[in-house]
């Protein structure tokens, strides 16, 4: 076969357009300033992020890590055409996992790979990315933006972060201390947070006609802006309330929900008790509920239920750390306890 004579070859005409990337980073770096914090040495755009652990701090510092995305969530986001708030939910992925064992959030990276790159659309996930680390109290020091035409569609990108922290080694919260009559204590989420998003999208947008700009009265805002509620960060709760009380236990509440997650931090001949009706069902898992007539077990094996992260504690600090809780302006809820038992959890309604 005889090869047909090309010209003037270039990557944009294979798709990337390198311009469109420098542009992309030039906007970026204006957020990614507001997340700089002591321990940051140099800034974005050297090969690799570089940051200090403060040994004065913590004596036996231990790194803990963690990476996640944020799944089908970004469907959503592609049909609202708004990218602002994604990022929040992929470092709440990260670092509210890494705060469970009661370490510090310290840096974060994220990656978006695209077909396309539009440097808006770009800025405007990084600005979600530099908002959720604010939040956080850790830095974004580093990432990638890949630009590959033909793998993704025009318009549509995926996401995922890193998260690393650092807690003293004496003072991991693991589970190990979790014990017959520990109390539970649970955290409202803001929604359906980043899991599930997958029966999400078939019940609202496939078994019926539903569109995100489709308004519920129960919901008493738009579909859409319902489902981009973005996830919420415990982090600095977390942080505080450990500093003064023995926390045995921390689980958030995601992919799984209740039924994966919360035995996860429950030794061995232990098991966990919830009682279902001890805190309000927030109405947008009632209505998918109600949508696909779907059995409660399964609503508690996939959605958080209006409970993004549990606490487990001893029955004597539990008044005071739900007192410490509502001052911070949490909503929390004494949803259940430890028993004995082969494990698990058992959902019940006393």
């Amino acid at each position: 076969m005889q090869n047909k004579e090309v010209q003037g070859v270039t990557y944009k005409s294979a798709g990337v357009d390198v311009e469109a990337g420098y542009e992309a980073v030039k906007l970026m770096k204006e957020h990614t300033k507001r997340t700089m914090i002591p321990g940051v040495i140099g800034g974005i755009g050297s090969f690799g992020g570089f940051f200090e652990i403060d040994t004065e701090k913590y004596k036996k510092p231990v790194l803990v890590s963690g990476t996640d995305g944020v799944g089908t969530k970004l469907q959503i986001a592609f049909m609202a055409g708004r990218h602002d708030t994604i990022g929040i939910d992929c470092v709440a992925m990260c670092v509210n996992d890494i705060a469970c064992h009661g370490a510090e959030p310290l840096y974060f990276l994220d990656y978006i790979g695209t077909g396309v790159l539009e440097p808006k659309a770009a800025a405007d996930i990084v600005k979600g990315v530099c908002d959720g680390c604010v939040e956080a109290g850790c830095a974004l020091i580093g990432g990638e933006t890949a630009e590959m035409p033909g793998f993704y569609k025009r318009g549509e990108y995926d996401l995922a972060g890193f998260a690393a922290g650092v807690v003293d080694k004496d003072k991991i919260i693991n589970g190990a201390k979790v014990s017959e009559g520990d109390v539970i204590i649970g955290l409202a989420s803001s929604g359906v947070h980043s899991n599930g998003y997958s029966l999400v999208r078939k019940l609202f947008f496939e078994l019926n006609d539903y569109t995100i700009n489709s308004y519920f009265d129960e919901l008493g805002c738009t579909l859409g802006e319902e489902l981009l509620k973005p996830t919420r960060i415990y982090v600095k709760t977390i942080l505080k309330l450990i500093e003064t009380f023995d926390i045995k236990g921390i689980a958030h509440i995601t992919g799984g929900g209740f039924i994966e997650n919360i035995p996860r931090t429950i030794p061995a001949g232990l098991k966990a008790r919830v009682n279902i009706g001890s805190y309000p069902i927030p109405a947008i898992f009632n209505l998918m509920q109600r949508l696909g007539n779907i059995k409660q077990k399964e609503m508690f094996n996939t959605f958080n239920m209006g409970i993004g992260l549990v606490l487990i504690v001893s029955k004597e600090n539990a008044h005071e750390v739900m007192s410490a809780l509502e001052a911070m302006g949490e909503r929390a809820y004494m949803i259940g306890a430890i028993a004995k038992g082969e494990g698990g959890i058992e959902l019940c309604q006393d």
